[in-house]
This record gives C-alpha cells, sequence and structure tokens, in this order.
C-alpha cells in the first residue's frame, strides 16, 4: 500500500509577500529619484515658490474675520464675527458688483471660450504650411503685452475724438463713437479686446489635441465620401471633447472674475455703473483706502464663489460626460 507523505508547504503568507512589495517598490523609487535627482531639483524650484507665493499668504486671510491693527498684527487684533461680510452683504455695491461682474464674465466666457476652438480648426484647415506659422506667431504675441500698454492703445484707437475707428465712421457719413465712454459700447470693447488678445494663446492647447489625432480616422472619412466640414463635425470636434470640457471647467472658475488689469486699463468714471467689479471694488477699499481687512473679506467671498462655481461644473461633467477633472 503506496504510503502518501505530506511536503511541507512552501506557500509565502499574504504578509510576507506585502512586504516584499513594498520593499521592492521602495527600492525603485529611490533608483529612480537618484537617476533622475536633477529634474527633482529643478522641480523644488517652482515648488518653493508656489509655496511661497500661494500657501504661506493664505495665512493672511484670517484678517477678513479681524479688526486689523497694524500695531497689534495679524494675529493680535481681535476677532469681530463676521462683521466685514456682514458690512458687504448690506451695501448698495454688492448687488451692483455682483451684476457688472457676472456680466462681463458670462459675455467673455460665451464669445471669448469658442474663439480659440474656432480659430484652431481653421488652422488646422490652413494648407499652405508657412502661411500657418506666419498666422499662429502673430496671433500669440497680443497675450505678452501688458494691458497697460493696450489699455493706452486702445485709449487712442477707440477714442471718439481722434481715434481712428470712429474717423473712418465719420468719413462714412456716421457719428462718432465714444468706445470706452458709452456704458453699452465698453462692454462690447472689452469684449472683443479681450478676444483679440487671448485667441492665439488660447488655441495653442486645442492645435495640440487636434494634432494627436489619429489620421486613419480621416482617411476613412475619405472613403465614406466626406467633405471639409464634415470631417470638422464628425471627426475633429468629437476628438477635441475631452480637451474642451476639461477646458471648460477650468474657465467656469472664472465667472466671478471679469478681469482687473483690463478694466482697470479701460473703465473711467463714465462707465462705473457697467464696469466697477469686485477687483476693482476690492483695489479701492483694500489698498487705496487701506480697509485691508473689508478688503480681504470682499476678496474671500469672491474665492468661494469661484471654488463652487468649480464643483458645480466639475459636477455636472461628470455627470453627462465621461470626462471630468476628478
Amino acid at each position: 500500500m503506496m504510503k502518501i507523505v505530506n511536503k511541507p508547504s512552501t506557500a509565502t503568507a499574504p504578509g510576507a509577500i506585502d512586504a516584499t512589495v513594498r520593499q521592492t517598490l521602495r527600492r525603485q523609487t529611490r533608483s529612480r529619484i537618484v537617476r533622475m535627482k536633477e529634474l527633482y531639483l529643478l522641480f523644488l524650484i517652482p515648488l518653493a515658490l508656489l509655496a511661497i507665493f500661494k500657501y504661506v499668504p493664505m495665512v493672511g486671510v484670517m484678517i477678513a474675520f479681524k479688526d486689523y491693527s497694524a500695531r497689534a498684527g495679524i494675529l493680535g487684533s481681535p476677532w469681530n464675527d463676521f462683521e466685514h461680510f456682514k458690512f458687504f452683504f448690506s451695501t448698495p455695491q454688492f448687488l451692483e458688483l455682483i451684476f457688472n461682474t457676472f456680466r462681463i464674465s458670462v459675455l467673455k466666457f460665451a464669445f471669448g471660450f469658442p474663439a480659440p476652438i474656432a480659430f484652431a480648426l481653421i488652422l488646422n484647415e490652413l494648407t499652405n504650411r508657412r502661411y500657418r506659422h506666419v498666422v499662429q506667431s502673430i496671433s500669440y504675441l497680443p497675450h505678452f503685452l501688458s494691458w497697460v500698454v493696450l489699455g493706452a492703445i486702445f485709449k487712442v484707437l477707440l477714442s471718439g475724438e481722434r481715434g481712428p475707428i470712429s474717423a473712418v465712421i465719420e468719413a462714412l457719413g456716421g457719428e462718432p463713437i465714444y468706445f470706452l465712454a458709452e456704458p453699452d459700447w465698453f462692454l462690447f470693447s472689452v469684449v472683443i479686446t479681450h478676444i483679440w488678445k487671448s485667441i492665439g494663446w488660447g488655441s495653442i492647447i486645442f492645435l495640440a489635441s487636434i494634432t494627436s489625432i489619429d489620421p486613419g480616422l480621416y482617411d476613412a472619412a475619405d472613403v465614406d465620401g466626406a467633405n471639409r466640414l464634415q470631417k470638422v463635425l464628425h471627426v475633429t470636434l468629437p476628438a477635441m471633447i475631452p480637451v474642451i470640457t476639461i477646458m471648460l471647467i477650468l474657465n467656469v472658475q472664472n465667472l466671478n472674475q471679469a478681469g482687473f488689469d483690463q478694466i482697470f486699463n479701460l473703465y473711467n468714471s463714465l462707465v462705473f455703473s457697467v464696469a466697477d467689479i469686485f477687483e476693482t471694488y476690492v483695489y479701492r477699499v483694500g489698498l487705496v483706502d487701506r480697509q485691508y481687512d473689508f478688503g480681504a473679506a470682499v476678496g474671500l467671498f469672491q474665492n468661494l464663489v469661484a471654488v463652487m462655481f468649480v464643483l458645480i461644473a466639475n459636477t455636472l461633467a461628470r455627470r453627462y460626460s465621461d470626462y471630468a477633472l476628478w
């Protein structure tokens, strides 16, 4: 009769396997860091700048909840039981600031967000590569110009007295238009100049997404007899949807930020009723009038609204599409 001998088990316990895997991963991580130490050292520079200029100043946000005194300092100033927020919500400027800010930002978003997408599609359809590169380079240049410079230029161009645009209108028999002195024309000027400055730079990421599209899709569309417009509508645009969705979510946070640099360098007392926004109000009360605590409270409220917009936009994108930030 055969005798069965039980051999000792050679299986490793699950805990030992996990420990071995962790040790292997740690060794690989250390090896990777040592091998790419120069890149990690370079990464420390922007990380330090981010910490110094973005996170460390967040400590000062607490003055929004205090009656700030320079002698007592941020930590020594007394708490005020949200008095700055209560006062701001009760001022007549509160609703006006909300309306002006959202009107300008919504107009910029409605016309400014699709513009780089359309511009990228147009550039992609140009067959002359040299001409396309020249147009791209020219369209990027306004992004690198400060609104201080552009503000001075546009004040001359859009002037109703000595501006070339009004001169052309008068030559054609019309009345001169004071673009930056009439409320309705001011809003029009803000949107147009914003698009002109940002369209080239904003199209870069959309052009990058277009170049990553599989050329085989266009070949298949050619076989099916699709023309250029049909290929744009049924191949290029659907392939850009992930990038468009992400950029849409990121741009939603700007719905409560109409753009301080542009407005500050273009507006005047004649258009205060439509041009006074959160950023200009914070500048006046916080820096000009030296009400640092009240200005910090208004700015904090604005930033909280921006965070809320991002959360809502990301939730909607995750619910109704396959793409979201998280």
